[in-house]
């Protein structure tokens, strides 16, 4: 006898009910009226909402209007990719895959990377639902999928890698650390469109992944994942900031299972919460409460304290993006408490050294901002310190735009020009769609004053295209 072929439960659909309080009625009321706006007679119910959630996809324009009803709801664009009705699951590109089996991730971790830029497209945050869910639920594969130091090829001195004959070291894995924090930096100081990050994807290709296919004791073989996915995690936030969405979700996708496939949580964490941030930015705060939360319990009693706080600094800007003041001041002063209770000789995560007081001023800058409390984020914008430091061009210059569209909520234009030209000056080197979003929000801010010569003249300076496409002032 054969039977019919089980659907696949809709998380995207249900992750998006769920988050934003829509219910079933009333969302099988709002995609009749659009049907019937569009002269197409329909009578979905609650039970239908239930079936689409079960797996089953609607007849086009159906998916469509199922769409524009939660991008009603939320405030913001959803597709139907993100609804989980766009693309037939056989047709899906590469780079989502999270494999429950270790020896699968590598396999899709090698074809990502080899791969091109992959398609193009906005963030969808269903994207990230069956990721996220699985590595909450396993964020550790088994030490049983380690390479045993007994097998064949190893040695009771070193490792070999298959690619090169020779002894796998400290040297090998030291190189790899020092590439992934070097392009941490560069991404830092001139953008993530800058054509020095280009090389991290030849990086993976020819040093990091290669060395995987070496027998190695499970000591070695977890550092060498762990570095593999740090490298991965930075290559994703170079092109989020280089408005490659699709592409930032899918490196950060990979790098969350090589994490897993080394058994490393407090990585792990880290990069959960640089998607949740991720997702932030990209407009979907709700979700990204949840993956910041989650994040922060799964390593509890894993991850360093640096890693802890960072995790609570994205739950603050969650909170803040969903106009929670009392959550995000919250989570903002718990993530101050973990930064105090890193003590000399204590654990920590030199990846993360960057998460200090200072960044953690400069995210309260926004946070306020977008809760319309401009005295409090100019006040934490000062406490975030001076502008000298070379390596945080691009965070500086945010923070200052920032800083000049609080300023334009309290009215004072005078501050508002001084910190928009000081983000003119420092944004102008940095390769960044980042930077120039940023810009624009200023530019929007200052529209009032447009009359004014002094603003007209900056808006101007807009207009003439100073902020450049290359990176030329190192």
């Amino acid at each position: 006898m054969t039977g019919r072929r089980p659907r696949t439960p809709n998380t995207a659909l249900a992750a998006l009910l769920n988050g934003h309080g829509m219910s079933h009625k009333g969302l099988a009321f709002r995609v009749n009226q659009l049907s019937e706006r569009d002269g197409n007679a329909t009578a979905y119910k609650h039970s239908s909402v239930a079936r689409w959630l079960a797996g089953a996809t609607p007849k086009d324009p159906v998916p469509q209007y199922i769409a524009t009803a939660l991008s009603e709801r939320i405030g913001r664009t959803v597709t139907v990719e993100e609804i989980g009705m766009g693309v037939a699951p056989e047709e899906a590109p590469r780079g989502w895959d999270f494999p429950r089996d270790r020896e699968e991730a590598i396999k899709g971790a090698r074809a990502h990377w080899s791969a091109g830029d992959g398609r193009s497209g906005a963030f969808a945050a269903s994207g990230y639902v069956l990721p996220v869910t699985r590595w909450l639920a396993v964020p550790a594969d088994s030490t049983d999928a380690a390479p045993s130091p007994d097998s064949p090829g190893s040695a009771s001195t070193g490792q070999e890698s298959s690619s090169t004959g020779r002894l796998l070291g400290t040297e090998d894995l030291k190189e790899l650390t020092d590439a992934a924090e070097q392009a941490r930096v560069w991404d830092a100081q001139f953008g993530g469109a800058n054509w020095r990050l280009g090389w991290i994807r030849r990086c993976l290709n020819e040093r990091a992944l290669p060395l995987l296919d070496a027998r190695h004791d499970e000591a070695t073989a977890r550092e060498l994942f762990s570095i593999t996915a740090e490298l991965s995690r930075v290559a994703a936030w170079a092109a989020f900031d280089a408005g490659h969405s699709v592409a930032a979700q899918q490196h950060f996708v990979q790098a969350l299972r090589l994490a897993r496939a080394g058994g490393d949580i407090e990585m792990g964490t880290y990069v959960l919460t640089t998607m949740a941030l991720h997702t932030v930015l990209e407009g979907a705060p709700d979700q990204a409460l949840d993956m910041a939360q989650g994040a922060f319990h799964r390593g509890r009693r894993h991850a360093s304290r640096r890693v802890l706080a960072f995790a609570k600094l994205v739950e603050a800007r969650a909170l803040a993006r969903m106009g929670d003041a009392t959550g995000a001041s919250t989570a903002l002063s718990r993530a101050e408490s973990w930064l105090d209770k890193i003590t000399p000789g204590a654990h920590d995560s030199p990846r993360l050294s960057y998460v200090t007081h200072s960044r953690l001023a400069a995210d309260a800058t926004e946070i306020f901002r977008d809760l319309r409390k401009p005295r409090a984020a100019l006040g934490w914008s000062r406490q975030a310190g001076e502008l000298s430091d070379v390596h945080q061009t691009r965070a500086v210059g945010l923070r200052m735009a920032v800083a000049a569209t609080a300023a334009c909520q309290a009215r004072d234009l005078d501050q508002a020009l001084d910190h928009a030209d000081q983000a003119l000056v420092l944004l102008q080197r940095v390769e960044s769609t980042r930077a120039r979003t940023h810009l624009e929000d200023v530019a929007t801010a200052l529209m009032p004053w447009a009359a004014d010569p002094r603003a007209n003249a900056f808006l101007q300076r807009l207009d003439q295209g100073e902020l450049t496409t290359a990176a030329a002032v190192r």
